[in-house]
């Protein structure tokens, strides 16, 4: 089904579609739906850090407590474990069950093709090895450190690293707690799903409702952008099955949506919003135009260093933050690309984030720096 206007395919400005890309991501305003329900609806959280994700569902969720998201996980209503772009992700159970067979392509190309290991996995019994890693990891949770030792005793001409990374691809792992509980911390310790949900991956994965559940969440999107998510390949043929309005970009590229997905008009507000550090909104699409601008290519950010936290003032990425903190005081650093048209939004906005990230530091400063 092709969306036209006087039998012209119908074009969408990048604006338009950064519109519907954010009412989708709930930044547009904010849920009052269960923290479960919106991890669900996002396909995951990107959250190989351990706590800054938590800051990715405060700018979406009304009265968002950390403990709303603390508690699932503790109680495994939530999990961490590696899924799109071979990344750690925070999912519900049966995301961690369904979706691990549809992106384990990728996880095996990180392996069998990753140089850092290539030379220790060519010739390797993996299947040993993957019985081996459940056996262990059965017993109790290991850190990557003590998996690959123990591992490295049954193959002493292998690196104990490798051994371990070969376990976390082809294994379905958990990054259990404490590790990721609000103002905790713990060893980077995993075990499988099955120890930690008491089931296996499907056996049924589908491809054509991981493809929906994308659009649902960061749509309009080009087949590329679905395989940039996903880190996959040949996914056409799966969006060309499905039921689905098609739109033509600025540039020309054909656009697939869900024919009663939200499509704001382009003058539709957007709020200051502060996004972490590996928020999927940034990281979603092969063109990422509809909400990344030039400035943050132009400011070329150290590759090696830590990874920039952008905030969106109109829809975009407008500037860089940072918090800065001492036992009694606790300063949000706002480095802006330009002059902001409205410094007192951002300042309110920033207030917040402060209040929800240092609730117990005395003093709070939002400070825009030039």
């Amino acid at each position: 089904m092709t969306s036209t206007v006087g039998g012209m395919t119908e074009v969408l400005s990048r604006r338009a579609v950064g519109r519907a890309t954010l009412a989708r991501q709930f930044l547009l305003e904010r849920t009052t739906r269960p923290v479960a329900d919106v991890v669900s609806h996002l396909v995951g959280l990107q959250a190989q850090t351990p706590h800054t994700w938590y800051t990715g569902l405060w700018t979406r969720i009304a009265d968002f407590r950390p403990a709303d998201a603390a508690d699932l996980l503790r109680d495994r209503g939530l999990v961490r474990t590696a899924l799109m772009r071979s990344t750690i992700h925070l999912v519900t159970p049966a995301d961690a069950l369904g979706l691990r067979p549809l992106v384990q392509p990728a996880l095996d190309r990180d392996l069998f093709h990753n140089h850092t290991h290539r030379k220790d996995v060519d010739g390797l019994d993996v299947d040993a090895v993957v019985a081996a890693g459940r056996e262990v990891l059965a017993e109790r949770p290991r850190t990557n450190k003590e998996l690959g030792a123990l591992l490295h005793e049954t193959w002493p001409d292998r690196a104990p690293a490798a051994l371990a990374y070969a376990v976390r691809c082809l294994v379905p792992l958990v990054q259990v707690p404490p590790r990721g509980l609000w103002g905790r911390s713990g060893p980077i310790a995993h075990t499988s799903v099955e120890t930690w949900l008491g089931s296996g991956v499907t056996d049924r994965p589908s491809a054509t409702d991981m493809v929906r559940r994308y659009l649902a969440a960061f749509g309009p999107a080009t087949v590329n952008d679905v395989q940039t998510w996903a880190r996959l390949t040949r996914l056409r043929e799966v969006v060309e099955q499905l039921p689905l309005v098609r739109f033509t970009d600025e540039d020309g590229q054909e656009l697939f949506d869900l024919p009663d997905a939200p499509r704001p008009d382009e003058d539709t507000p957007a709020p200051v919003r502060f996004l972490y550090d590996f928020d999927n909104l940034l990281l979603s699409h092969a063109d990422r135009r509809r909400v990344v601008t030039a400035d943050v290519k132009a400011r070329q950010y150290n590759p090696h260093g830590p990874v920039p936290q952008f905030f969106l003032v109109d829809g975009v990425t407008a500037g860089d933050w940072r918090v800065v903190r001492t036992k009694e005081s606790a300063t949000l650093e706002l480095r802006p690309f330009h002059r902001l048209p409205a410094p007192d939004e951002v300042e309110r906005e920033g207030s917040a984030l402060l209040a929800f990230l240092a609730p117990d530091v005395p003093a709070h400063d939002v400070r825009i720096l030039h």
